[in-house]
Order: structure tokens, then C-alpha cells, then sequence
């Protein structure tokens, strides 16, 4: 894993070239339950001046590679210092219903797209049929750089960069993940209160054994993703959708 300050620098960098910067990426695209999370986050102006936010930045990196007990140390560090206005960040989902109408990368985009509207900046949307990756940028204005993770996304409303692996080499990439992560994964507790037969608290609406075994059982509750189960557990004959 990279030495995390390495994210903090590259970062750094870029909010001084652009003057503004938003990180976003998402949780739960796999998943065969439950609504894709996507979250976006940005440093505010004096956030990169401070070394005691940024000694306090060094573990912050992509969720995957954070225990959910950090995750969640990690998220109440940033919901603080959001408090303080320092930084900015939302999470938004991409419901069950919007994953079987759009397919899952439409949903993803558009849990994207919202959570980037929650964020305090201007974001000029892009009306033109064939999007480009980068809209021009008016005059005395400071346009919001987004970065997302992974390649650059078609038919995106706003103006973006992609970056591979992004969550583990942008800090902003790497708060959105957890923000995501968190705020999905505690969707999934509520779930489980009410459909406790699925295991939802412990697998998160993925395809485990356990999960799988459940749908064999019960079949799918209102929360599983139609196409998915076809995907995955029709040739199998677990489910009949």
C-alpha cells in the first residue's frame, strides 16, 4: 500500500493547480442487494495549510483497506472537520428500482451526480448529447476538478477526470470511498432489521455462500437486484425471476 501521504501530496498539488477539488467514487456495485452509494468529497480553501489535518490524513486510503471499526473512526474524523468547515462531502444512492432501469452503471452515475449537488460548489451541467469528458470553463470562474475512480464515465452531466485506482492514490477519492462504504454498509444494517432471513448485516447484500444459500431458501427479497440474480444464480436454478 502506498505511503498514504503520497495521496495527501497528489492531491495537494491539484487543489493548488485548480483551485477546487472533488473526489467521488461508490460502493456496492457488486453487490446482489441493496442500492449502489456513491459519495463525493473536497477540501476547502485552507485545508492543504494545515499540518496537523494532514499528519491526521495518513490513514486515510481506499476503504477495502481500512477494518470497518477505522472506517468508522475515520468517518467521524471527517464529519467533524466538516463541522469546522473544512472540508465538504455527501453521499447519495442509486436505488434497487434505478439498478433494474438503468442498469447498474446508470444508477452509479446518477448516485454520482446527486451526491455531487450536495456538494457547496456551482457545477455547470454538460446538455450536450455526446458529453465530453471536459466542458469549457467560464470566464473568472473556478471550475470544481472532479475526480473519479476508475476510467472516465460516458454520458456524465458534469466534467470530470478518471483515475485509475484512484482510491489508492487520491486523497479525495480515497474519503469518498470510506464516506460510501460507511454510509452503504449502515443502509444494509437497517435492511437487516427487517429482513433478517438474508444475513444483510454481515455480507452487505454480496454473493457469499451464506447469502446464496439464503436465496435458495426464501428467494429474493424487494431489496435484490432482479438482473443480478439472473446473472448469477438463474443458471444455477436458485431463483426463477
Amino acid at each position: 500500500m502506498k505511503n498514504n501521504l503520497q495521496l495527501w501530496d497528489h492531491d495537494c498539488a491539484l487543489f493548488g493547480e485548480h483551485g477546487a477539488l472533488a473526489g467521488v467514487d461508490e460502493a456496492g456495485r457488486g453487490a446482489l442487494a441493496g442500492p449502489v452509494v456513491a459519495a463525493a468529497f473536497c477540501p476547502l480553501e485552507g485545508f492543504f495549510e494545515d499540518d496537523e489535518v494532514r499528519g491526521l490524513c495518513a490513514d486515510i486510503t481506499d476503504s477495502k483497506q481500512v477494518t470497518p471499526a477505522h472506517r468508522e473512526v475515520i468517518l467521524a474524523r471527517l464529519e467533524s472537520w466538516r463541522g469546522q468547515g473544512r472540508v465538504a462531502f455527501a453521499a447519495a444512492a442509486g436505488s434497487v428500482e434505478e439498478i433494474d432501469r438503468l442498469n447498474i452503471l446508470g444508477a452509479t452515475r446518477l448516485a454520482m451526480a446527486r451526491a455531487l449537488e450536495e456538494l457547496p460548489h456551482s457545477l455547470p451541467r454538460i446538455e450536450a448529447e455526446e458529453m465530453p469528458l471536459f466542458a469549457p470553463e467560464p470566464a473568472g470562474s473556478v471550475r470544481l476538478h472532479i475526480l473519479i475512480d476508475g476510467k472516465p464515465l460516458k454520458k456524465f452531466p458534469y466534467a470530470h477526470a478518471g483515475l485509475v485506482k484512484g482510491d489508492s492514490r487520491s486523497l479525495c477519492i480515497a474519503a469518498a470511498s470510506i464516506v460510501a462504504k460507511v454510509t452503504r454498509d449502515r443502509l444494509m444494517v437497517e435492511l437487516d432489521a427487517d429482513f433478517p432471513d438474508y444475513g444483510f448485516a454481515g455480507h452487505k447484500g454480496y454473493g457469499t455462500t451464506a447469502h446464496c444459500d439464503a436465496l435458495r431458501r426464501h428467494g429474493p427479497s424487494p431489496h435484490h437486484r432482479a438482473l443480478f440474480l439472473r446473472k448469477v444464480l438463474g443458471d444455477a436454478g436458485f431463483v426463477d425471476l
